[in-house]
């Protein structure tokens, strides 16, 4: 079966985003130092491909992100970058070969509605809690965006570069250290587009009163139910390479959206942009030109170009 083509509403370009370990293997988990890594490749990515970054949350076999990218060409080039560097260093860590990280991440649009941004907000900034880590969002010991929210503050993190401890391994015959080639990259937390018109007190007000709910919530939650969090030193001590007994699975819906009407137009643009991709492909298939892409589709390859033959 073939993956769903990349789309994003003219109406609204805020995309949840969703990337996964490989096997479901704890092969994100928050080790020390790990936290700086992952904010340093996130900055870094912002810094070369300016996507807006709303909210995060990596724990330790997947990752939330809450986006505004300017079109999925843009998405695609910051995903490439922060999964690519991102396999790499926990690979280093964790002394796994190859790509830690399932190929495709998920990217879901979440429509203009208020309601339905500040829905996914309150899901990223549940992670931790509601899977039983931890007592409170800020309690993770990974990276998380709960705490830089609702304080107003930046996030510092350290980007490795790479080829340049390469090639001066190569070029000096002196040990070296990786925190010789380290940079300090900073990530910028922009507020919800519903949000950017609110002064940045009123924001981190609403973010306060977010999280203060998630921890009543949690906290009533395991007093029902006679449990506790599993706590910061288990998550921190269990090995990169388990997985998870059970895996809760469910299917993801194609759009987040609070109204009917509004989940309805979605749909129904969609089901127009993929009309139309299909249309340009069989053209495409059939050798002719223009074929007629729609905007914001990324076309596949052309067809094999079948030599002549050479006569007599």
């Amino acid at each position: 079966m073939g993956h769903k083509l990349r789309y994003l509403p003219p109406e609204s370009n805020l995309v949840e985003v969703t990337i996964r370990t490989v096997q479901r293997r704890f092969l994100l988990k928050p080790t020390p130092g790990f936290r700086e890594i992952v904010i340093g490749i996130l900055a870094r990515a912002q810094g070369l491909y300016p996507v807006r970054i709303h909210a995060l949350a990596c724990l330790s076999n997947h990752m939330h992100l809450l986006l505004s990218p300017e079109d999925s060409l843009q998405l695609a080039n910051f995903m490439r970058h922060f999964k690519t560097n991102l396999s790499k260093e926990a690979g280093r860590l964790h002394n796994w070969s190859g790509s830690l990280l399932k190929p495709r991440y998920r990217s879901i649009s979440v429509s203009g509605e208020e309601a339905a941004q500040i829905g996914r907000l309150r899901y990223i900034l549940r992670q931790g809690c509601k899977e039983n880590l931890v007592a409170k969002p800020a309690d993770w010991p990974g990276a998380h965006c709960a705490k830089a929210l609702s304080e107003g503050k930046p996030l510092t993190g350290i980007w490795f570069n790479r080829t340049a401890e390469y090639n001066a391994r190569r070029r000096q015959s002196k040990r070296l250290k990786p925190k010789d080639f380290a940079d300090h990259h900073t990530l910028h937390l922009a507020p919800l587009p519903c949000w950017r018109d609110l002064s940045p007190e009123v924001v981190k007000t609403y973010v306060t009163e977010m999280v203060e709910q998630i921890e009543r919530e949690t906290q009533e939650r395991h007093d029902q139910e006679g449990t506790r969090p599993l706590g910061r030193r288990a998550i921190v001590k269990a090995n990169p390479h388990s997985r998870p007994k059970r895996s809760k699975k469910s299917p993801a819906p194609s759009f987040h959206a609070y109204s009917r009407k509004v989940r309805r137009r979605f749909y129904q643009g969609y089901a127009a942009f993929v009309a139309s991709f299909r249309e340009a492909a069989a053209k495409l298939r059939a050798g002719e030109y223009p074929c007629g892409f729609p905007e914001g589709s990324f076309p596949p390859a052309g067809p094999f170009a079948t030599p002549e033959p050479v006569p007599g």
